[in-house]
């Protein structure tokens, strides 16, 4: 029987001019599939990456933020915002998309993934982590 490791996966960049974000949404997705313990953080310019309304016509990329929904159908139900981190770039918790995931030990109903903290709880987090990557 294998080990579950707990894997937190720390996305510090701007979703769109480096492959970093997208790489780590399919990384985190091929992680929660294979059963391990999935956490998310979002840092510095990476809070962007969970911003409402994105669009990326202009700079001719796919759009990939609406996969950030499906997070929850992954049982990947632990995403980390740094409050900082949002606070600096003059965003809310309103500003960014409504993450949810399923409790199926409480009948199903959807509950919010996203957690806001604060720095010094971020590092703790990190410190409980067997895995951490960072994009």
């Amino acid at each position: 029987m294998s080990e579950v490791k707990k894997f937190m996966y720390v996305n510090r960049k701007a979703p769109y001019g480096t492959v970093y974000a997208l790489e780590s949404l399919e990384v985190v997705l091929i992680g929660a599939a294979f059963d391990q313990d999935v956490s998310l953080a979002f840092v510095d310019d990476g809070v962007y990456q969970l911003t409402k309304g994105q669009a990326t016509d202009a700079i001719g990329m796919k759009n990939f933020s609406k996969t950030y929904t499906a997070l929850g159908d992954y049982e990947v139900s632990k995403i980390y915002i740094d409050k900082d981190s949002l606070e600096e770039r003059g965003l809310t918790l309103d500003d960014l998309q409504h993450l949810v995931w399923e409790d199926e030990d409480d009948d199903w109903n959807e509950k919010d993934s996203i957690r806001l903290i604060s720095r010094a709880e971020m590092a703790d987090l990190f410190d409980e982590q067997d895995v951490v990557l960072s994009f």
